[in-house]
């Protein structure tokens, strides 16, 4: 039994257990993983038996649990500071933290009008104007991301401050959302998604997601 559970949504439907799962990643921390399906009639009482709030994902830690996505970020970088979730520099963390802080906040018409669906291509639906509008910032987020910290790290893979961090678990749903929409981005926004989507904990969590048994209809467009 390993010292750390996480514990997740599905993995085709759940943006928020996807950034859960990944901090965990990041960390290099060895867990085990428990899955409840969503919208189904015992889910919520299958989650409050772990999650206070009643929502996940939620990391189990020593009688600890810890939920919400950026409270496991910031828990874990406590636990694992070598693993770098954050930037170094108080610059770049700073900047990484308040762009994870705005996409846990904001960009409500991309989430409602573009619901995360792996298994599924939906090219050109849900293109509202405000969810044009929310792509935009995004997009803009990330091209200065890239332009000003880039080197933040030592060693530039091609995410937003340079190695795969926190900031990039954050935003990696939006880039699934990006693929299964076919959403029309420019060379460097394409780049990233590339670089997110190629990255061995994403392609995990794709081909978990892919075999999943489970259908969820409210989020299977039609």
């Amino acid at each position: 039994m390993a010292e750390f559970t996480v514990v997740i949504g599905n993995k085709n439907y759940s943006s928020w257990s996807l950034r859960g799962w990944l901090m965990a990643r990041i960390a290099n921390i060895d867990f085990d993983e428990i899955v409840i399906p969503l919208d189904r009639p015992e889910t919520q009482a299958a989650i409050r038996k772990h999650s206070p709030s009643g929502r996940l994902p939620v990391l189990l830690h020593r009688g600890l649990a810890v939920w919400d996505s950026l409270a496991i970020a910031e828990y874990l970088n406590d636990m694992k500071p070598e693993a770098g979730l954050w930037p170094p520099s108080a610059a770049a963390r700073a900047h990484a933290r308040s762009i994870s802080a705005e996409m846990h906040s904001s960009f409500a018409d991309l989430r409602n009008s573009m619901p995360m669906n792996i298994r599924a291509s939906y090219p050109g639906m849900g293109m509202t104007a405000g969810t044009r509008a929310d792509i935009e910032r995004i997009t803009s987020l990330w091209r200065d991301c890239r332009k000003r910290f880039a080197g933040a790290f030592q060693k530039d893979d091609g995410f937003l401050f340079g190695t795969f961090g926190a900031a990039d678990a954050m935003y990696a749903p939006v880039a699934t959302r990006f693929k299964t929409y076919g959403v029309t981005l420019d060379s460097d926004a394409d780049a990233y998604c590339a670089a997110v989507l190629g990255h061995p904990a994403m392609k995990e969590w794709i081909d978990a997601a892919e075999h999943e048994p489970w259908l969820i209809d409210s989020y299977e467009l039609k």
